[in-house]
C-alpha cells in the first residue's frame, strides 16, 4: 500500500520544430530570428490510480500533446495571435503548454502535471503546477 506521500506518474514526449526571436539585450543574438527544436515532455502525477487502475491514459496524454503542438509546428511564434508582444522564451513556452494542456485533459485528470521543453541535452526548462 502506497503511503501518503506516494505519487504516481506517467509521461509522454514529443518535439516541436519553430522560429522565434526574442527582446532584450539579454538574449544576445537570439534576439534575432532563430530556430529551435523542442522535445516536449508533458508528466502527468496523482496520489493514487484511477477506477481503471491508472494515472491518465498513455495514449490520450500522447493525442492531446500532439494536438497542442500541432499549430506550433514549423511556424514563426512571432507571427502567431496568441503571442504576439511576448518573448517566447522556453519558460514562457512551458507554462502556456500546461495551460493548453490542462484544458484538455481537466475532465479526466485531477493532480500535477510538469511540462518540460529540452532545448539541448545540457538545458531544458519547465513549469509545473496542478490541474483541479
Amino acid at each position: 500500500m502506497p503511503s501518503e506521500a506516494a505519487t504516481f506518474r506517467v509521461a509522454v514526449k514529443d518535439h516541436v520544430m519553430v522560429a522565434h526571436s526574442l527582446r532584450g539585450a539579454v538574449f544576445g543574438p537570439a534576439q534575432r530570428l532563430h530556430g529551435a527544436t523542442y522535445e516536449v515532455t508533458a508528466e502527468f502525477a496523482a496520489p493514487q490510480l484511477d477506477a481503471n487502475g491508472i494515472v491518465l491514459d498513455i495514449g490520450r496524454a500522447h493525442e492531446v500533446l500532439a494536438a497542442v503542438l500541432a499549430p506550433l509546428r514549423f511556424q514563426n511564434l512571432d507571427e502567431l495571435p496568441s503571442f504576439a508582444g511576448r518573448n517566447t522564451t522556453t519558460e514562457f513556452l512551458a507554462r502556456w503548454l500546461h495551460g493548453e494542456l490542462a484544458a484538455r485533459v481537466r475532465d479526466g485528470f485531477r493532480g500535477v502535471l510538469r511540462v518540460t521543453l529540452e532545448e539541448s541535452r545540457v538545458a531544458w526548462a519547465s513549469y509545473e503546477g496542478p490541474i483541479t
